[in-house]
């Protein structure tokens, strides 16, 4: 029987096989040869002290016991041509993953994508980055894999309490993603990876008979007696379907609209908005390790920061190590932030989202739109944007020190976005509480990492579709009385999601449920 261990090793130690086992030998007071296998549970690293150790949960097997490498199998998927068809809206990690649970039930699934697959998309990512066009079907938000595929493969959450974290960590790894994820505390895919993997679930749902449609967008839900009965393409196609899982995501602006004509009830939903700050990776990992230099065994440095500022939060979000800043408009006459990381994190610099938190009381100049409201006030600092960077995906940028004392930058260095940036004051861009919140808020920050408050920083505006800025009311957990018979609103389009694996979860709550009412 193995037996379980936590404790703390070297950086070094945790990197090398050999060491580590040297390292348990001692613990158990044994020659390593006794020790056959070290088998990582879990790892993260403490950088709280000046000496910087990786905490470690194992578990140990001893020279006479029996060990063999488990190699994790994806679920016995059935062949579900003939079977009960629920139509899917969204390709996204809702989407996907309520697919394989659909089918792993016996049901088929038909996905309706109005984006492009993962090499479809490469080419207008490469029109928004170097021709400034955006495609408003097809960009780093809409298309095969929905958000995530191109922004980094972050597989962190808070969400516990929500479903089975691991089952999600264990699918992907099914499907190709590094057994790794399955031990960091902060699991990362990275965008080189993530795409295959995508293409992989896909190939996986249409091998097993269901479907998978792209550049087909949903135009109009067919409603009868409070029931849904089909949906219409931009086609003009009906889609006969008394079962729809809509998982389009928190940037699908035409299906809020729509639900609001159709009479729908949704509401208006706090978010957060800011700015994507981008640091040397250097500096960085000086701050957190406090260090010169971080040697082989460390990873860049991630951090993770809050701050109350005037009675609300002010936090980093999707802080990417290594990474990069991308261009993330989905209509043209807008310029929106975001950031990824490669697997490798070996970018030479480091980006977060600084957002504040919003209330629904800043969204009253924009009280006319009724639920809409917040997306109109995020959509009215986007356009700005726009228009402040002369009407092209070039970046309003400044330095962060300049940002605090409301000078512009007499200078902008080539940073990571590629469009380019454009040299401006921020206050231009954002409402004034706004501005003077992050003002206050980034000397607070500096105060908390000694070295963060840089001109070497520059900000890029805005970062602003950090959740959806609506909700689409369902009982949460049982799904129970939605207001359409039939429309399962799922994941961060509805509210009720805020990353690949919680929004992965929801999809396959959302396909449970359904299953619950077909299958007798």
């Amino acid at each position: 029987m193995p037996r379980e261990i936590q404790t703390q090793v070297a950086p070094e130690v945790a990197a090398n096989e050999s060491l580590l086992k040297e390292h348990v030998a001692k613990l158990f007071h044994v020659s390593g040869k006794e020790i056959q296998k070290v088998v990582l549970l879990k790892r993260s690293i403490d950088a709280r002290q000046k000496t910087i150790k990786f905490n470690i949960k194992a578990s140990v097997f001893f020279k006479e016991e029996a060990y063999q490498e488990t190699k994790l199998v994806l679920p016995d998927y059935k062949n579900v041509s003939n079977s009960q068809e629920v139509i899917i809206i969204g390709a996204g990690p809702a989407g996907l993953f309520a697919a394989l649970q659909l089918i792993e039930l016996g049901l088929k699934p038909i996905v309706l994508e109005r984006g492009k697959d993962v090499r479809g998309r490469r080419r207008d990512l490469k029109a928004i980055n170097v021709d400034h066009l955006v495609n408003e079907d097809s960009n780093y938000c809409f298309g095969e894999g929905g958000a995530g595929t191109y922004s980094d493969g972050k597989l962190y959450t808070r969400s516990k309490k929500r479903g089975d974290v691991d089952r999600i960590l264990q699918l992907l790894v099914g499907f190709g993603a590094s057994s790794d994820i399955l031990v960091e505390a902060h699991p990362h895919i990275g965008t080189n990876k993530l795409p295959q993997i995508i293409q992989d679930i896909r190939e996986k749902i249409i091998e097993c008979g269901g479907q998978v449609l792209f550049e087909t967008r949903i135009t109009d839900f067919v409603i009868k007696n409070n029931e849904i009965q089909g949906i219409v393409t931009q086609k003009g196609d009906t889609i006969s379907a008394n079962k729809v899982i809509l998982a389009t995501g928190h940037s699908a602006r035409d299906i809020f609209e729509l639900l609001d004509r159709k009479k729908i009830f949704i509401e208006a939903k706090p978010f957060a908005l800011g700015v994507r700050a981008e640091h040397p990776q250097e500096l960085i990992d000086k701050i957190q390790y406090s260090c010169d230099f971080r040697g082989d065994y460390l990873p860049p440095a991630p951090y993770s920061i809050v701050k109350q500022v005037n009675g609300r939060g002010m936090y980093s979000f999707c802080m990417c190590p290594g990474g990069v800043i991308a261009p993330c408009a989905t209509s043209p006459g807008e310029v929106v932030t975001n950031g990824w990381s490669p697997s490798k994190r070996d970018q030479s610099t480091a980006n977060s989202g600084i957002v504040v938190e919003l209330k629904l009381e800043d969204f009253k100049p924009f009280a006319k739109f009724g639920a809409l409201a917040g997306m109109e006030f995020q959509k009215s600092i986007e356009q700005k944007a726009w228009h402040l960077a002369g009407q092209t995906q070039k970046v309003p940028a400044q330095r962060m020190i300049d940002f605090t004392q409301n000078k512009i930058s007499a200078d902008i260095p080539k940073t990571s976005y590629v469009p380019g940036t454009t040299s401006v004051e921020m206050g231009q861009v954002f409402p004034g509480f706004l501005t003077q919140i992050m003002r206050e808020g980034f000397l607070e920050f500096g105060k908390s990492m000694r070295g963060y408050m840089t001109n070497e920083a520059i900000l890029h505006a805005p970062e602003s579709r950090t959740s959806s800025p609506v909700r689409i009311p369902r009982n949460e957990e049982t799904l129970e009385h939605l207001q359409i018979n039939g429309l399962y609103p799922c994941g961060e389009g509805a509210g009720y999601a805020g990353g690949i694996i919680s929004a992965a979860i929801d999809g396959e709550k959302c396909a449970l449920k359904i299953a619950e009412v077909l299958i007798k």
